[in-house]
C-alpha cells in the first residue's frame, strides 16, 4: 500500500515516459540539494568549533565533501522522481543527513553522540533559519512586493535569501552556538541528549517534508508561496511559524540539557575538590608530624653530644638521615611546582616510596597556578593511591619527568601498581576517575594531549603541550 501511495506521488509524466529530464535534475541538484547542505555544513562548522580534530583534517573535509557532492547528485535524481512526495523528500534529507553525520564522525575524534548532537542541533538551526526565510518571504509575497520583478526574479530573490541567512548566521551565533559550544567541551554526554538529538531529526524532516509539499500544491501560479485564498496563507505562515517555534524549543531543551548536565558535574567537582581537600589536609598533617619527630629526634641527639655522650656511627648515620629530610626541597624553576613537589616527597619519604622528579617547571608558565597545581597534584596523587598498596619496596617507586624536545612540552609519569588495572583505594568510590578526569580536562584546555597505557605492571602517563615561540 505504501509502495503504491509513492509511486501514485511521482509526477504522471516521468511515470508514462520513464524517464528525467536533466535539465530539472541539475537544477534540483544546485537548487536544492546543494544549497541546503551548504547551509547544513556552515552550521556544523560553527558548533564543532571546539571538538577534537583528526589527523589530516582539511583532507578528510574534502574528501568527505566531494563524496556527498557525488551522493548528492545521485539523489537529485531521485528528487525529480520523488521530490513532491512527502516520503519521497523525508528520504532524500535524512539521506543527506545520514551522510553529513558520517563525514564529521570521519573528520573528528569525538564520540558518536558528541557528533550526532552537533550535527542535530546544525540542522535544526539550518531548518529553523529556513523557516523564518519562509515566514518572511511568505508575507512580502502577500504583500506583492515581487510581483514586478519579472526576469531578474531569481536574481533579487537569492539576494534576498543569501542576505537573510547570513544574517540569522550572525545572530544565531552570537545568541546560541557561542554559548553551547562552552557546553561541550568535556565531550561527555548521556543517553537523554542523544534522543532529544533523534526528536530533532525526526522533527524537522517530517513536519517540513509534509509543509513543503502539500502546501506547493495549494499554491497558485504566482510561485510556491503564493495562494489566491487567504486562509491558505494563513495556514501556511501557521505551519512556518510553529515549524520555527518546534526547533526553538528544541534547541532549547538541547541547551538546558547540557547545561543542567555541567551544572551536576561541577557540583560533583565541587565535592571531589571537597574530598582531595580532606585528603590534601592528612598528607599535610602528616608531613608536619614527620618533621617534628625528626626535630625531636636530631633534638635529643645533640643535646646527647652537649652531655659528653660519645655517639654510635648508627646513631651518627641516622642523624644525618634525620637531617637529609631537609634537602627534599625540590628546585624546578616553578615556585608553586616546588611547593607541591616537596610536600608530596615528604609524603614519600614518610610512607617509603621512592619519588624521582626531573622537571623544568620554567616551561610551565603558560599554566595558570590552580591549574598547574591541580594537573599535577592530580597526576601525583593518582600515582601514589596506586603505589600504596604494591607490597614490594623496589617496586614502590613514582617517577615523574617534565622536559622539553623539539619545541614540545612533555611529561611524563610512570608507577608501578598491583596485579590488574590501577583502581581507586578511597573509602569514598563515587569520585573514582575525577582526578583522571581533570587531567585531560586541563589537558584539553590548553590543546594539549593525553595518553596513557601499561606495559608490564607499570602505568604510563603522557602530556604533550605545544609550546609557542
Amino acid at each position: 500500500c505504501a509502495v503504491r501511495n509513492f509511486l501514485r506521488g511521482l509526477p504522471t509524466g516521468l511515470r508514462a515516459r520513464g524517464r528525467i529530464d536533466m535539465t530539472e535534475v541539475f537544477s534540483a541538484y544546485v537548487r536544492i540539494l546543494l544549497e541546503f547542505l551548504v547551509e547544513l555544513y556552515i552550521y556544523c562548522f560553527l558548533v564543532t568549533l571546539k571538538l577534537n580534530r583528526g589527523r589530516r583534517f582539511g583532507l578528510r573535509v574534502a574528501g568527505g565533501v566531494a563524496v556527498i557532492a557525488a551522493a548528492a547528485f545521485g539523489l537529485s535524481f531521485f528528487y525529480v522522481l520523488a521530490g513532491s512526495t512527502v516520503w519521497g523528500r523525508i528520504i532524500i534529507y535524512f539521506a543527506l543527513f545520514s551522510l553529513t553525520c558520517l563525514h564529521v564522525i570521519f573528520c573528528y575524534k569525538e564520540d558518536y553522540k558528541t557528533v550526532l548532537l552537533c550535527c542535530s542541533m546544525a540542522y535544526a538551526m539550518q531548518n529553523l533559519t529556513y523557516k523564518l526565510f519562509l515566514f518572511f518571504w511568505t508575507f512580502l509575497v502577500a504583500l506583492g512586493v515581487s510581483d514586478g520583478w519579472g526576469d531578474n526574479f531569481e536574481i533579487f530573490y537569492r539576494l534576498i535569501y543569501y542576505s537573510f541567512y547570513a544574517l540569522v548566521i550572525v545572530v544565531m551565533f552570537f545568541v546560541y552556538i557561542r554559548r553551547t559550544v562552552n557546553l561541550l567541551s568535556d565531550r561527555k554526554l548521556n543517553y537523554r541528549t542523544l534522543i532529544i538529538s533523534i526528536l530533532v531529526l525526526g522533527v524537522t524532516i517530517i513536519i517540513c517534508s509534509f509543509e513543503d509539499v502539500f502546501f506547493a500544491r495549494l499554491s497558485s501560479g504566482g510561485g510556491e508561496n503564493s495562494f489566491d485564498r487567504t486562509e491558505y496563507l494563513i495556514l501556511r505562515q501557521t505551519g512556518n511559524a510553529l515549524s520555527a517555534v518546534c526547533c526553538a524549543v528544541v534547541l532549547y531543551l538541547m541547551y538546558i540539557t547540557m547545561e543542567e548536565r555541567d551544572l551536576k558535574r561541577e557540583v560533583e567537582y565541587l565535592q571531589y575538590a571537597i574530598s582531595q581537600s580532606e585528603q590534601q589536609y592528612e598528607i599535610s598533617k602528616s608531613t608536619i608530624d614527620l618533621i617534628n619527630i625528626k626535630c625531636h629526634d636530631i633534638k635529643y641527639k645533640i643535646n646527647s653530644i652537649l652531655n659528653g655522650a660519645e655517639l654510635s656511627p648508627e646513631v651518627i648515620d641516622d642523624l644525618k638521615s634525620g637531617i637529609s629530610i631537609y634537602d627534599t626541597k625540590a628546585e624546578t624553576g616553578n615556585k608553586l611546582l616546588n611547593v607541591l613537589i616537596t610536600e608530596k616527597s615528604l609524603f614519600c619519604e614518610q610512607n617509603g616510596i621512592n619519588f624521582s622528579c626531573m622537571a623544568d617547571g620554567a616551561k610551565l608558565s603558560f599554566l595558570s597556578d590552580g591549574d598547574l597545581y591541580c594537573l599535577f597534584g592530580n597526576i601525583i596523587d593518582n600515582a601514589l593511591e596506586a603505589v600504596k598498596s604494591v607490597s614490594e619496596k623496589e617496586r614502590r617507586v613514582i617517577n615523574l619527568v617534565v622536559k622539553v624536545k623539539n619545541g614540545l612540552l612533555i611529561v611524563q609519569q610512570d608507577n608501578f601498581f598491583d596485579d590488574g588495572l590501577p583502581v581507586t583505594t578511597k573509602a569514598d568510590k563515587n569520585y573514582h576517575g575525577f582526578g583522571m578526569r581533570s587531567i585531560r580536562m586541563i589537558v584539553h584546555k590548553y590543546d594539549g594531549e593525553l595518553t596513557t597505557y601499561v606495559k608490564d605492571d607499570i602505568f604510563h602517563l603522557n602530556i604533550i603541550f605545544g609550546l609557542n615561540g
